[in-house]
């Protein structure tokens, strides 16, 4: 009796070349967070649909879910400009449709500050210390 417990795959997807650790790498390097969206502190995701064709390259991407405010035209952009392994299945070429979520993320501004040591606080008469820090941005 055949085992039907486990089924097999039958169409090869084309993935990322570099895997997905590689495709968040690349997303993170070459997002740039729209300025309008910046100014109005938007974030969120965006979700694209797109093809990959027989030779791995997307054609016709178009959002599904947008922000606006420029969010959905990078998304657009970095789905653009993807590119994957080559899609064939039993020598047959195909052609694959898919979906990405692209996370836009506000910078966040972190302040350090230090306090200089001093080998022993200046007392006034008044039995008051003095401290003095700064702030880098």
């Amino acid at each position: 009796m055949p085992n039907h417990s486990s089924k097999k795959k039958f169409l090869k997807l084309p993935g990322y070349t570099g895997g997905s650790m590689a495709f968040k790498e690349f997303i993170a390097k070459n997002i740039q967070y729209p300025k309008e969206a910046l100014a109005a502190g938007i974030e969120g995701s965006v979700v694209v649909e797109y093809n990959i064709n027989d030779n791995g390259e997307v054609v016709s991407p178009h959002v599904l879910k947008g922000l606006g405010y420029g969010c959905d035209e990078e998304a657009v952009r970095l789905v653009s400009m993807l590119s994957y392994e080559k899609a064939r299945n039993r020598g047959v070429r195909v052609k694959v449709t898919t979906k990405t979520k692209i996370t836009f993320t506000l910078p966040r501004v972190s302040i350090n500050y230090s306090t200089p040591e001093k080998k022993s606080p200046e007392k006034k008469s008044g039995g008051s210390e003095s401290y003095g820090y700064t702030i880098n941005l």
